[in-house]
């Protein structure tokens, strides 16, 4: 503390938030990556624009592996279900959310029989708002 004029005045010693903050952001770079969740799929690249979504509502992702083995990015991811399991949820999620955005991701080398199968049974299961994501080329 410092005198000035017969007042005191206080200084702020600001290097220790600074050091907090520095470890803080290495935390979340470090953990960033790791927090995508889902199944490894290998996308077709394409060039197109991204969807639009809506700020307060997370799209829905189903996942189509290189075996065919679907995904639905809801609780379990890991676990594969049946496309009458995945007509199901979806069903239950668009009488939830009639505009719900479902995002579907093919691995570039499935059939495309079974990617058309999925479709199908999205849009059994009420899908108005179907997406197929791809990777930028």
């Amino acid at each position: 503390m410092r005198r000035r004029r017969n007042r005191m005045v206080a200084e702020i010693n600001v290097v220790p938030y600074i050091d907090v903050m520095l470890v803080l952001l290495v935390i979340f770079m470090v953990t960033a990556p790791m927090l995508e969740q889902g199944v490894e799929i290998a996308l077709p690249e394409a060039a197109s624009e991204p969807l639009p979504v809506e700020p307060n509502q997370e799209p829905v992702t189903v996942s189509v592996d290189a075996q065919g083995q679907v995904f639905l990015n809801v609780g379990d991811a890991t676990t594969p279900i049946d496309l009458a399991t995945l007509s199901d949820q979806v069903a239950k999620i668009v009488r939830q959310r009639p505009d719900a955005q479902i995002n579907l991701r093919g691995d570039g080398t499935v059939a495309y029989q079974d990617i058309m199968q999925v479709m199908s049974a999205l849009q059994s299961a009420g899908a108005k708002n179907l997406g197929l994501l791809s990777e930028a080329p």
